[in-house]
């Protein structure tokens, strides 16, 4: 790949986002600029949200000749789709929907597909999109050492890395954890429970919220291994009422358990005795 090629003038968060990827892939300069013919015709230059054409086979990847009732879908959208991210994006990233929507269909529409106020629109914005987006529309051209592309190159490095890794992590979540039903009747609580096991990723528990997300299943806890331990972390998930971790406080394999009483933690290890201590937290009805 030689270089990429986006639209000059005003920068938006899509067209920007999809360069920090390609540059990130490719560590190519970028040009701010309208496409020539031969631009759109070598698939050794990146044509980014300009040029009326989306043909990843020839590296271009524009979303303006789509009909106006086309789903919203922008520049950055197709670059993830090329790179075999999209579907993982949308489900880890809430502010892509929003953003595709923003750039095909303006604020107004997004406000009210969102459900809140046009000025809400506004509030969501800080200096930090407001300098990047701002510096980057001054720019004709980037390349490597000029301080916009290097920190653009991190930021496309570091949404590819929390793709990727949370991906795996789900996946690893998904092979080795089970749903698991704690008391009987209308006082259970479901719980997720998250073994100890060989080669497991680092935090590893940053992918359970996410998993349990994907199996549209109820769960009011969660088990799962301590970072700082041989033992494991008990919690509530998504601060269910149904548990109260300062109830088991004075256990003497649990060294800590919160004020507030989302979580605790114990020194236990055997999936009977963390049964036991999470029915004991449960909140009678």
């Amino acid at each position: 790949m030689k270089a990429i090629v986006t639209h000059p003038g005003s920068a938006h968060k899509d067209d920007l986002l999809a360069c920090c990827l390609l540059i990130h892939q490719h560590q190519i300069p970028v040009f701010r600029r309208e496409p020539t013919e031969e631009d759109l015709s070598d698939c050794r230059i990146v044509v980014v949200d300009v040029g009326g054409e989306h043909d990843p086979s020839k590296s271009n990847f524009d979303h303006h000749q789509f009909p106006r009732d086309h789903e919203p879908i922008c520049a950055l959208s197709l670059v993830l789709k090329d790179l075999g991210l999209y579907e993982d994006a949308r489900q880890f990233c809430e502010w892509l929907e929003p953003a595709e929507w923003f750039d095909t269909r303006g604020p107004f529409s997004t406000a009210q597909w969102l459900g809140v106020d046009r000025a809400v629109m506004n509030q969501l914005n800080s200096p930090i999109d407001i300098t990047l987006l701002r510096r980057f529309a001054q720019k004709k051209e980037m390349r490597p050492g000029d301080p916009i592309w290097e920190v653009m190159r991190m930021i496309g490095e570091d949404l590819i890395m929390y793709l990727k890794t949370l991906r795996e992590r789900v996946d690893y979540v998904s092979a080795n954890a089970q749903i698991i039903e704690v008391g009987e009747g209308t006082n259970a609580v479901s719980v997720l429970y998250m073994p100890r096991c060989e080669l497991m990723p680092d935090d590893s528990s940053s992918g359970l919220g996410r998993y349990i997300e994907s199996t549209g299943k109820k769960v009011d806890g969660l088990i799962y291994p301590d970072r700082r331990g041989s033992g494991y972390g008990l919690s509530r998930h998504e601060d269910s009422p149904k548990l109260d971790f300062t109830r088991i406080e004075n256990e003497s394999d649990v060294h800590f358990a919160h004020a507030r009483g989302f979580i605790a933690k114990t020194s236990a290890t055997e999936l009977r005795r963390l049964k036991e201590l999470m029915a004991a937290a449960k909140v009678d009805s």
